[in-house]
């Protein structure tokens, strides 16, 4: 995928809003997803823990996009909001669909597969590299306002409007042409 065809991040349309810390045990700002976080492989959400959002912050939501799937609108692998606000790390594996890894009250809606779970990385073979931007999102409410009906976009259309703060960690994966 050459630079021109990358088209831009789900949060770049959003009005500017502080920033905070995202790391991870799995997966590297910057580096290549592990087979573990690919869809074929593993298709496990990785580890996630964030630090120091914004005073006011009531909850929290999680997403990852790929925005250079070939669709026109990118693809989304994971979302999940009404996180309470005292919960600051989603270990491994919390995507998993069973509820178990995620906090009493978080809500998990379909991903781009049509699961309600984290879906692994899957690009075509071929289309080069595609990124896979993993965002916390510091949100100003107790509850998003949404249920696990709402598709991702409209979780994103209720985080326009409610996040206060944003982080986010960026990896790739690439399969290669055969």
């Amino acid at each position: 995928m050459t630079e021109q065809r990358r088209r831009p991040l789900p949060h770049d349309f959003h009005p500017p809003v502080p920033s905070f810390t995202v790391v991870s045990d799995d997966v590297e700002d910057g580096g290549t997803l592990g087979p573990a976080q690919v869809y074929a492989a593993g298709n496990t959400s990785p580890h996630l823990r964030w630090a120091g959002h914004p005073e006011g912050t009531r909850s929290f939501a999680v997403t990852c996009f790929d925005p250079d799937a070939p669709t026109g609108s990118g693809f989304w692998h994971w979302t999940v909001f009404d996180i309470p606000v005292d919960v600051t790390e989603l270990p491994t594996g919390a995507g998993s669909g069973d509820f178990t890894g995620l906090p009493a009250g978080a809500v998990q809606v379909r991903n781009d597969y049509g699961t309600a779970d984290f879906g692994g990385a899957a690009p075509p073979p071929g289309d080069g590299p595609h990124r896979y931007v993993f965002t916390v999102y510091a949100v100003g409410e107790d509850k998003l306002g949404v249920d696990e009906g709402a598709t991702p976009a409209a979780v994103g259309f209720n985080l326009r409007f409610k996040a206060i703060g944003r982080a986010h960690l960026i990896a790739e994966y690439e399969v290669r042409e055969r």
